[in-house]
Order: structure tokens, then sequence, then C-alpha cells
């Protein structure tokens, strides 16, 4: 924990204007919307329609695609190269503006679907959405990013060219190299990131659960996929994001805690038949294309077990407050009789 814990808190990192965004987090998103979409919709909505990160449901204009399949591989490399400001950035800014709407009561129109994605090209070509304009969308979030990271942060080397004679050879070659790392990196998140959840062999949800109930922990195995773990390089490889079941059983540990978590949680979903799936990234890469192609589908959890355990944890939230209660008016009766 930092000693200067009014600063460097979850609370405070990378929000509250551009400054800080820019010192702590600088990137295609906007931290606050990050911290809504990923947070609060993805982390308590896992592989429900509301999950802002569904694969199955964000890509199923192109999984309907009456096309051949592999006309739908040749936009892939666009899609992996581009996904974060194409689809993360409008996505994560539309959950944002959309719990500011419901916070201050205002209405959402009728024909407004709140679990479709929202995409540069939805906002281009497709009407846009009434959440916010490209503008605002440009000027807010993307912007920034693409103005001060891409051909600011390298404008010095401007000066220095001049002076070396060189021109404006080193700042031309800043830029190439930033725009080349930057589909690298996006390649690298994808991997890493958008397989945690995608798969025919992933389960899918009809109705929301309590947090931190007994169906919400059975969701975040069911739902989630580890990589390979226990080295420190292949952990940093993959950003922590190997071992994605525990860090959606307990969001707010840290990585090692995850480590040191993992074989424990392995060992206690095979003692009781709960599916643990761990395999190598890459596969799982191939098994999310399969999803966002259309070539194979996820698995819906029977809804007779899913209503059933909702009502268990129902059943289960009504006896400790009734508990509580008790225990509550014992107090209050030995209190009495003193």
């Amino acid at each position: 924990i930092h000693p200067n814990k009014k600063r460097w808190n979850r609370f405070k990192f990378a929000i509250g204007g551009l400054w800080n965004r820019m010192c702590d987090w600088f990137d295609w998103m906007m931290p606050e919307a990050w911290n809504v979409e990923h947070n609060n919709r993805h982390h308590y909505c896992l592989s429900e329609l509301d999950d802002p990160d569904l694969v199955e449901n964000n890509l199923k204009d192109m999984r309907d695609l009456p096309v051949p399949t592999f006309v739908k591989y040749l936009a892939l490399p666009m899609l992996v190269t581009t996904w974060k400001w194409f689809y993360y950035a409008p996505n994560t800014y539309k959950e944002l503006k959309l719990a500011r709407w419901r916070k201050a009561g205002k209405k959402i129109p009728d024909d407004v679907v709140t679990s479709d994605a929202v995409t540069v090209r939805s906002l281009l070509f497709s009407g846009g959405t009434p959440f916010y304009s490209f503008w605002e969308f440009f000027s807010v979030v993307i912007g920034p990013y693409l103005i001060i990271h891409f051909f600011l942060f390298p404008a010095p080397l401007l000066a220095i060219g001049e002076y070396m004679g060189t021109g404006h050879e080193m700042y031309i070659n800043a830029v190439k190299n930033l725009f080349l790392a930057e589909l690298l990196t996006n390649a690298h998140g994808f991997v890493a990131i958008v397989t945690n959840h995608a798969g025919d062999d992933m389960y899918r949800f009809r109705d929301g659960c309590r947090p931190y109930s007994g169906s919400f922990y059975l969701r975040q195995v069911l739902a989630s996929v580890n990589f390979w773990t226990g080295s420190d390089i292949n952990d940093f490889m993959h950003g922590y994001l190997n071992y994605q079941i525990e860090h959606h059983m307990w969001p707010s540990l840290s990585m090692l805690s995850y480590k040191r978590s993992q074989p424990l949680v392995k060992s206690l979903c095979e003692k009781h038949g709960v599916p643990y799936v761990q395999e190598n990234v890459f596969l799982r890469t191939k098994k999310t294309i399969d999803i966002m192609t259309g070539t194979s589908s996820m698995r819906w959890f029977p809804a007779d077990y899913e209503k059933k355990y909702l009502e268990m944890d129902a059943a289960r939230e009504a006896e400790k407050k009734t508990r509580k209660t008790v225990l509550l008016s014992d107090k209050c009766m030995t209190a009495a009789q003193e």
C-alpha cells in the first residue's frame, strides 16, 4: 500500500482530469469509463446479456453475416490490431454515459438496446448513439490520446532533428514507431484479454445474481478461463491475466494473491466437479475467433439449475437477515433483563 493514500488509491487513480489521466494511465479509453464498464458491469454481470464484454453478443453482426467463414477471417487482422480505439473506447464511454443517465433518472429511448456495443463504425455509419456524439467522443475520449501520445510527445525530435541537420526524419520515424507499437500492443491485448471469457466451453446466463453469492462464485469459474500459470516470466508475459478465474472471484486482491490462491481454487473445483478451464492462450485465441466468426457458440447454463441456484441464494440471504434480527433481539432482551 502506497504511503500517500490520499493520492494513490483506486478511487482517484487516473481520474479527475486529463492531467491525472496522462500521469497515471494514458490510453484510448477514459479511466472513469473503464471503471464503470469493467469494474462494475463486466465483473458483476459476467456472461449475462448486460455484460458489455460478451464477445458472442458484441460480434453478433459478424456471426450472422451470410458470407463464407474465410471472408470473415479477412476482417480479423483489422479487428485484432485496432480493437482498443475501434470498440473498447466507445463502448466503455457508452457505459459511463448510460450509468449517468440512469443516475439522473433520464429516460432511455425505447428503440435503444443498451446491451448493443457502440463502435466507431456505429458512430459514423449506423446512426450513432443518443448518449453522445462522435465529436464528443473524439474530443473527450480518443482525441487527447491520439494527438498528445502520437504527435506531441515526440515533438521535441523536430527541434533535435533541425539541430542535427536531419530535418523531420527523426520525428517521422518516431511517429511511425508509435503507430506500429500501437498495432502490436492491440494484438497482444487481444490475445491476453479478449480471450478470457470466450469459447464453446464457456457458459452464458439469463438472469443476474447477487454479488458474492453462491451463484456469483460459480459463474466466475464457469465463464472464465485461465491460461498457463506458475513462473514469474510466464505471468509477466500474460500481464497476470492468466489468473482470470481468481481475478473474477476476488477482484480487489493483488496479482500475487491470485498466484497463491490458484492451486487451491483449482483443487477445490476438482473436488466438487466444477469445470475449471485452463489452456494455452493461443488455443483460447482460436476458440475466441470461432465465437467471433460464428463457427461455434457458447453454452447456455441450464435454465432450471440457474433458477434453482438463484432461489437458494435468496433463501440463504433471507436466513442471514433473520439470524441477524434474532441475534439483535436476543441482545436487546438480555440488556432489558439486566
